[in-house]
């Protein structure tokens, strides 16, 4: 299943380069022409994970390109700086971590927490004040405990 992805998301970074694909559903149609079935909800995935962004062309139409990455020090940074103002206190529950931000402040340290792609995260849910970071197993909760407190 891993190849049949990196098959579709290499064709999608070379149907970009070289096309100027405005929709998604222009990119499912050159997709296709290219022999790779997919859908719309893979393609959206894809865009989500290759970082493609919408650029504006010289003739006024838009074109998906691949947007720069922020390494990893500007997303440590990013989280830092929103950890330092938003996060309250915070704890492990076997699994789980539970962090406790100030009013309305929940999602965006899941949202900062989400765009790093943190290896052991296996999903996160926010609430206004309070957020939930499901890991792998204990051992990782404890192990981004620990980060957690470095970075405060």
């Amino acid at each position: 299943m891993k190849s049949v992805k990196n098959k579709r998301q290499k064709a999608i970074l070379k149907i970009i380069q070289t096309q100027e694909i405005e929709t998604q559903n222009q990119l499912i149609e050159a997709l296709n022409a290219a022999g790779v079935k997919s859908t719309q909800a893979t393609v959206s995935r894809d865009i989500k994970e290759l970082h493609l962004i919408k650029e504006l062309t010289p003739q006024g139409k838009y074109r998906y390109v691949v947007g720069q990455k922020q390494d990893l020090q500007n997303y440590a940074a990013r989280l830092k700086t929103i950890f330092k103002e938003s996060v309250t206190s915070f704890d492990c529950a076997q699994n789980i971590v539970v962090i406790k931000t100030l009013p309305g402040l929940a999602m965006a340290a899941c949202s900062a927490i989400d765009s790093m792609n943190i290896k052991n995260l296996v999903g996160s849910i926010a609430g206004d004040d309070t957020a939930f970071l499901a890991m792998t197993d204990a051992a990782a909760a404890q192990e981004f405990c620990a980060e957690i407190e470095s970075m405060l």
